[in-house]
């Protein structure tokens, strides 16, 4: 592996964690399972990401389609997302990890969102890696949300720039990413960021998420910096 200061590291990955179902499945596992061991997963790529020197990290937990997964399913992610922070809030704090959370966090109920507030007071001074959790979240719920403040707003439609529309989205005042990364194979964003993603480079890990470890994180980031990135402009 190539020394990280010799190469370009990216500011921002998110990841799409993609095939707890279907490692729990290959195994004569509940699907519960598959989701348990990618909250293993979930650790240990924050304390990759921290020691790739990466800022910021967004993963993408809980979209607005999952709530039509059966509701046994939906249960049993609520109560391992309630679980995952209560264990595990300590020591990302400890870190220096600063927790945001983006979606419709009310729909997990007012007992979880009060928790999640908290998480964000509590680690709000934290620098060291901004960890979004992208919870009951959707790309277009995202742009239709950020259209229709700028309408209450009162914004003039000539006002209205992608600069300042950028800044009505949920992800205001973080870098869009730098590089998108989606577990197990699946060549799709699935209306994840889509705003975000524009020129983002796109990277599919064959590697099912719970089986994801430190390894699958730096060689997607060996791959990143082999790109090169031009952001619409042809090379002079």
């Amino acid at each position: 592996m190539a020394d990280i200061s010799s190469r370009p590291i990216p500011r921002h990955v998110a990841i799409i964690m993609d095939g707890n179902g279907r490692w729990a499945a290959s195994r004569g596992l509940p699907r519960v399972a598959g989701h348990r061991e990618g909250a293993k997963s979930v650790r240990r790529t924050i304390e990759a990401a921290i020691g790739q020197g990466v800022q910021y990290l967004t993963l993408f937990a809980f979209s607005s389609e999952n709530w039509a997964r059966p509701a046994e399913e939906v249960a049993d992610l609520t109560f391992l997302m309630k679980h995952y922070l209560r264990s595990e809030l300590g020591e990302l704090h400890e870190q220096g990890v600063r927790l945001v959370v983006i979606g419709e966090r009310e729909r997990f109920g007012p007992n979880l969102a009060e928790e999640l507030a908290k998480a964000e007071a509590k680690t709000a001074g934290n620098d060291r890696l901004v960890l979004i959790m992208a919870l009951s979240y959707g790309g277009r719920a995202d742009i239709v949300s950020a259209a229709r403040k700028a309408i209450a707003a009162g914004i003039a439609p000539e006002a209205l720039t992608e600069q300042s529309f950028t800044h009505l989205l949920s992800t205001d005042g973080i870098p869009d990413p730098d590089l998108l990364i989606r577990t197990s194979g699946e060549k799709r964003i699935s209306n994840f960021l889509l705003w975000q993603l524009a020129y983002a480079e796109l990277l599919f890990s064959p590697v099912l998420w719970p089986d994801f470890g430190a390894a699958d994180f730096a060689a997607a980031l060996e791959e990143y910096a082999t790109r090169e990135r031009r952001f619409g402009a042809r090379p002079v």
